[in-house]
């Protein structure tokens, strides 16, 4: 029962449960409907997507400042004239195939699939990467971290140029920023650790 494509969530699924992850992944069986919790209007996943969505089209200028975003909006507010000025792409569908080399993201070869929410060119050495957070962080140190890990990582490959790169968890429901900055001798340290 291989799963020959992987990515940060794929991956979160399979150390959980390698069956589970099968029926998820490979043999695509939906999962059944759950219950709204109590005083809830929408499941976490739901509404996390549902941010990053109008976030997205905030930064384009197609929408307003998603209020749960709002303790982030100076750093949106920055984004958007990035974005404005030609420094950001958005919502990156970034794939790699088994050499580590970039690959269309529905390429029939592609190995790791990578959807990044913003990536920042301060200029053709540096770079930042940039994830939306909704909900908790506590709990979910490890498996951040690890992420993090893997869009410096991916970020570096695809762009050889790039020296240094800052990695960012946009925390937007506790307002917090999470960081880290990468070299490129430190970040292409992670590709042996990623193989395992």
């Amino acid at each position: 029962m291989p799963i020959l494509t992987w990515s940060p969530s794929r991956l979160v699924d399979f150390e959980k449960c390698k069956f589970y992850a099968h029926l998820k992944h490979d043999r695509r069986i939906p999962e059944p409907d759950r219950p709204l919790p109590e005083g809830k209007t929408e499941h976490a996943n739901d509404r996390g997507s549902r941010i990053h969505n109008e976030a997205e089209l905030y930064v384009r200028g197609d929408g307003p400042m998603p209020r749960e975003a709002i303790k982030f909006e100076d750093h949106f507010a920055k984004l958007r004239d990035l974005y404005e000025a030609g420094q950001v792409s958005l919502e990156g569908e970034w794939g790699m195939d088994k050499d580590w080399m970039p690959i269309g993201f529905s390429d029939p070869k592609v190995w790791l699939r990578l959807k990044l929410d913003a990536f920042v060119h301060l200029s053709p050495t540096e770079g930042v990467a940039i994830d939306f957070k909704t909900g908790k962080r506590w709990g979910n140190e490890i498996k951040h971290g690890e992420q993090l890990q893997l869009y410096q990582l991916i970020s570096f490959l695809r762009f050889p140029d790039l020296q240094t790169i800052t990695t960012e968890l946009w925390y937007t429901d506790i307002d917090e920023l999470s960081s880290m900055r990468f070299t490129r001798a430190q970040g292409l340290r992670f590709i042996a650790n990623y193989e395992r």
